[in-house]
C-alpha cells in the first residue's frame, strides 16, 4: 500500500510503527508525526481543531485533500501533454515519470504514473518490462501504453487478440444457426457499417490505434487463422478492421494497405448489394493497377473478396446481369460488366489457394464457364418465362407446353467441377426460390446434391435457403414437395455432416405447423440424434419433439352416457273420480 514512499524520502505506516515501538510518550510521537507529514500550511493547523469539533476525523479530511489534489495532478499531466513545443512536453512528462514511478504500485498514486505514461509516446523500455512483468500493473496500464509493449511483444499481443477473434467467429456461426428463420432478416441484413460497430471489431480497432505494427500483426493472425482453418469470416474480420479505421481516419494506416481504396469502392457496393456500372469500372482500375513486382498485392486483395459479404453482392450482381442480358438478347462474353464480376468472384474463390501457394496471380477463368454454363443458366430463365406467360394465356390459346423436369447433365457436371459456376448455380436456385417458383427450384434440387466441396450443403447457403423456403411455406403441405426437399436433398447429407442436422431442424421448428402429421413422424425418426450428436442438435431436436407434443390432441375421454330409461313407480289409478 505504501510501495515507493520511502525511496522519495516520505514517512510512510512502517516508519509510524517503528516511532511508536521505541518511544517513551506515544501521544506526543503521533502528535509529531502528524506535524511532520500533514498538510504544511500555517492557516490549516487552527482550523484542524474545529473538524474535531464536527466530529470529522483527520483521515476523512486528508483523504478528501488527497484525492482533489490527485485530480488536479491528473488534469495538469493532460494539459502538460497537449500545450507547449513537442520536445518541451515530453521531456517533462519524461521527468515526471522518473520521480512518480517508483510508487507505481501504491493504488492511491497509480492513477497519476499511468496517466503520465498514456501521455508519452515512447515510453523508457526499461519501465515497459517492469510494467510487462507485473500482471496488476499490466492490466492497469493505458491501452495507449500496452501498444508499446505488444509491438515488440507478437506472443502477447496474440494472447490478447486471440479470444476476440474467437468470439468473432463464434457470433457469425450463432447468426447463421439463429432460430428466427426470415427473408427479411438474415445473415447478410445488417449495413457495413452497422457490423462494424461490433463489439470485437470496435475493441481490436482501438487497440491497434495508430500503429502499423500491430495493424499488420492482426492481419498476419487473420491469413494464419484463414490458412489453418479455410474459415472464411476471417476475411470478413479483415475488410471490416480496415474500413473501421477509414471510419475514424486513421491516414497513418489507411494510406499504407494498398487494398483501402479497393475495399472502401467494394464496401459502397456491399451497402447497395449491387455493383453497378460506375463502381464497376473503379474495381477493374484498382485490379488492372497491379504492378509488375506489386503481385503480393493480389493475396490481400483476394483475401477481401473472399468475404462472404463481398461474395453474395458479386453473386447477386451476376444473376441481376444475366436476367437483364436475357431482355438484350446479349451473350454473356459480349458483357465487360459481366466478365468483372465473373473476375472478382474467381480471385475470391481463389484466395485461400493464392495465399497458400503464395503464387500471386489472378487465376485463369475456363472458356466454358462464359460459353456454355452462363448461357445454359441464361436458357433456365427464358425457360420459366415462356412458362409463364403461356400458363397466363386463356385456356383455348395454351400451347401444350408442359414445365421441364429435367436438367442438362453439362449443369450438374459443372456445378461439381466448377467452383464459380457451382457459386453462380447456388444464388440461381435462391434467386429463383425467393420468387416462388416450386416448378423451377424442385427441377434444380437434384442437382444440389453433388456440388464443388459440397458448396451447396455450407452453413451460409443453407441459411439463405432455409430463409427463402419460408416463402414456400404452403408448398410443405404437399407429399410430392416434402419427399424432394427432405429425402431427395436434405437427408442426403445429414449423417455425414451435422450442420445440415441443424440446418434441417431449424426449418422444421419454423414450418412443422404447415406439415402433414404422417411426413412429420417419418422425418423425427430420421433425423433422431445419435450419441455421438452434439449438444446443439440434441437441443434443437427436443424443441422440435416438445412443439410436436403440444401439436398432438388429447385422448378423446369416452366417457359412457348414463341411461335416460329410469324406471317410473307405479301410480295408483283412482276408484272413483
Amino acid at each position: 500500500m505504501f510501495a515507493g514512499l520511502q525511496e522519495l524520502g516520505v514517512a510512510n505506516g512502517e516508519d509510524l510503527k517503528e516511532t511508536l515501538t521505541n518511544c517513551t510518550e506515544p501521544l506526543k510521537a503521533i502528535e509529531q508525526f502528524q506535524t511532520e507529514n500533514g498538510v504544511l500550511l500555517p492557516s490549516l493547523q487552527s482550523a484542524l481543531p474545529f473538524l474535531d469539533l464536527h466530529g470529522t476525523p483527520r483521515l476523512e479530511f486528508h483523504q478528501s485533500v488527497f484525492d482533489e489534489l490527485r485530480e488536479k495532478l491528473l488534469e495538469r499531466v493532460s494539459a502538460i501533454a497537449s500545450e507547449g513545443k513537442v520536445e518541451e512536453r515530453y521531456k517533462k512528462l519524461e521527468d515526471l515519470l522518473e520521480k512518480s514511478f517508483s510508487l507505481v504500485k501504491m493504488p492511491s498514486i497509480q492513477p497519476v504514473v499511468m496517466c503520465v505514461m498514456k501521455h508519452l509516446p515512447k515510453v523508457p523500455e526499461k519501465k515497459l518490462k517492469l510494467v510487462m512483468a507485473d500482471k496488476d500493473l499490466y492490466k492497469a496500464c493505458a491501452v495507449e501504453v500496452k501498444r508499446q509493449i505488444w509491438q515488440d511483444n507478437q506472443a502477447l499481443f496474440g494472447d490478447e487478440v486471440s479470444p476476440l477473434l474467437k468470439q468473432y467467429i463464434l457470433e457469425k456461426e450463432n447468426i447463421l444457426f439463429s432460430s428466427d428463420i426470415s427473408v427479411l432478416h438474415n445473415f447478410f441484413s445488417p449495413s457495413p457499417k452497422t457490423r462494424r460497430q461490433g463489439e470485437v471489431v470496435q475493441k481490436l480497432t482501438q487497440m491497434i490505434g495508430k500503429n502499423v505494427k500491430l495493424y499488420d500483426m492482426v492481419l498476419q493472425f487473420l491469413r494464419t487463422l484463414f490458412l489453418r482453418t479455410r474459415n472464411v469470416h476471417y476475411c470478413t474480420l479483415r475488410a471490416e478492421l480496415l474500413m473501421s479505421l477509414h471510419d475514424l481516419d486513421i491516414s497513418e494506416i489507411c494510406t499504407v494497405d494498398p487494398c483501402h481504396k479497393f475495399t472502401w469502392c467494394l464496401d459502397a457496393c456491399i451497402r447497395e448489394k449491387f455493383v453497378d456500372n460506375k463502381r464497376a469500372r473503379e474495381l477493374q482500375g484498382f485490379l488492372d493497377g497491379v504492378k509488375k513486382g506489386q503481385e503480393q498485392v493480389l493475396g490481400d486483395l483476394s483475401m477481401i473478396l473472399c468475404d462472404p459479404f463481398a461474395i453474395n453482392t458479386l453473386a447477386l450482381s451476376t444473376i441481376r446481369n444475366l436476367q437483364e442480358l436475357v431482355g438484350q438478347d446479349t451473350l454473356p462474353r459480349e458483357s465487360p460488366d459481366l466478365l468483372l464480376l465473373l473476375r472478382m468472384l474467381s480471385l475470391g474463390q481463389g484466395a485461400w489457394d493464392m495465399i497458400d501457394s503464395q503464387v500471386f496471380r489472378e487465376p485463369k477463368m475456363e472458356p466454358e464457364l462464359i460459353t456454355r454454363f452462363l448461357p445454359m443458366l441464361m436458357s433456365f430463365v427464358v425457360e420459366d418465362h415462356t412458362f409463364t406467360v403461356d400458363q397466363k394465356l386463356p385456356s383455348e390459346e395454351k400451347g401444350p407446353i408442359p414445365y421441364p423436369s429435367t436438367i442438362p447433365e453439362a449443369f450438374t457436371k459443372f456445378l461439381q467441377e466448377n467452383r464459380i459456376a457451382c457459386e453462380i448455380g447456388l444464388y440461381y436456385v435462391l434467386h429463383i426460390t425467393k420468387q416462388r417458383n416450386k416448378n423451377a427450384f424442385l427441377r434444380l434440387l437434384p442437382a444440389l446434391i453433388e456440388t464443388f466441396s459440397d458448396l451447396a450443403f455450407s452453413d451460409i447457403f443453407l441459411h439463405l435457403l432455409t430463409g427463402n423456403l419460408t416463402l414456400l411455406a404452403d408448398e410443405f403441405a404437399l407429399e410430392e414437395f416434402c419427399t424432394s426437399l427432405f429425402d431427395g436433398f436434405f437427408l442426403t447429407a445429414c449423417s455425414r455432416k451435422e450442420n445440415v442436422h441443424r440446418h434441417v431442424l431449424r426449418l422444421l421448428l419454423h414450418l412443422h405447423h404447415k406439415m402433414a402429421p404422417t411426413k412429420l413422424e417419418l422425418l423425427q425418426k430420421s433425423l433422431e440424434p445419435t450419441k455421438q450428436t452434439s449438444e446443439a442438435v440434441k437441443d434443437l431436436y427436443n424443441q422440435l419433439n416438445e412443439k410436436l407434443e403440444l401439436r398432438k390432441p388429447s385422448p378423446a375421454q369416452v366417457a359412457e352416457t348414463p341411461s335416460m330409461d329410469l324406471p317410473l313407480p307405479t301410480v295408483p289409478t283412482p276408484a272413483s273420480l
